[in-house]
């Protein structure tokens, strides 16, 4: 029973850091965090206080906001040379963000979600806010979630859309399984995801999904913009451009096989379809 307890205060912890990480650059209130997680006021500002004792999260001293702290810098430095090989997006989205002149993104897939890696702004005055580095969705949500989403077998699909069913209902209720079915088989009749609107009125995306040297999908490259910024007579340039990002990010993945094996760099993003995660 105490085992028990001591694994679902790590899990809440770690919810609550993934929150944080979300709201990292602005800095997230208590409030904000007790809204996001669910949890009571005072299990939170409980977890928060072991978190900053380890260094993990921070409190600004005037702002009273939450950010992550050194160690989780510490951590990340540490961790990096084993999953650099993400970093190689980081040159791709730089490149749509120029070439498009919109928002640009490389996310990652992570089990049953999507974790937004990478984010770059182009120079048109009009930007996409409506995805941030660091935020976490289900598989599904968003032009990279039903990119990824489309690219697995018909079973895993089926397994996610049933485990994420009632959070869709609750979160996304415009994202009814027959919309989402219909936007996965677009998806793969014409080799990316558009997003019109479904989530946020106003705001598109188009998504490539990204695979590594053995054809399984490690995350997407995305463009997302305003709804006249991705009409019709505009797809065709940016799929075009997503798709060429897409496979020189492939290759360099590729390239790199020899020292990152595939099951390195996807260790921490293999699905386990046996147990439905909550977001």
């Amino acid at each position: 029973m105490e085992e028990a307890s001591g694994a679902q205060s790590v899990e809440r912890a770690m919810h609550l850091l993934a929150l944080v990480a979300e709201r990292h650059h602005n800095g997230a209130t208590l409030g904000e965090l007790v809204r996001a997680s669910g949890l009571k006021q005072p299990t939170v500002r409980r977890l928060l206080v072991a978190l900053m004792r380890s260094g993990i999260a921070s409190q600004d001293d005037e702002t009273k906001r939450y950010h992550l702290g050194i160690t989780a810098h510490l951590y990340g430095t540490i961790a990096s040379d084993r999953f650099a090989a993400h970093t190689m997006a980081d040159e791709s989205v730089r490149r749509l963000a120029e070439q498009s002149e919109d928002t640009a993104f490389f996310c990652l897939r992570q089990g049953l979600h999507t974790l937004c890696m990478r984010r770059e702004e182009g120079l048109h005055p009009i930007r996409s806010h409506v995805l941030n580095t660091g935020q976490r969705h289900p598989l599904g949500v968003a032009a990279h979630g039903i990119a990824i989403l489309a690219s697995l077998e018909d079973r895993e699909i089926d397994a996610v859309i049933a485990a994420h069913s009632e959070y869709y209902e609750s979160h996304y209720p415009m994202l009814t399984e027959p919309v989402l079915r219909q936007a996965i088989a677009e998806t793969r009749r014409r080799g990316c995801a558009i997003n019109r609107g479904i989530f946020h009125t106003g705001a598109w995306a188009i998504a490539v999904a990204v695979r590594d040297h053995t054809g399984r999908v490690l995350g997407a490259l995305s463009i997302g913009a305003t709804e006249g910024r991705l009409a019709e007579s505009r797809q065709p340039e940016i799929i075009t451009m997503l798709k060429s990002e897409t496979r020189k990010l492939e290759s360099r993945f590729a390239a790199v096989s020899m020292k990152f094996s595939s099951d390195s760099l996807y260790a921490s993003v293999r699905p386990s379809l046996a147990k439905s995660e909550k977001p």
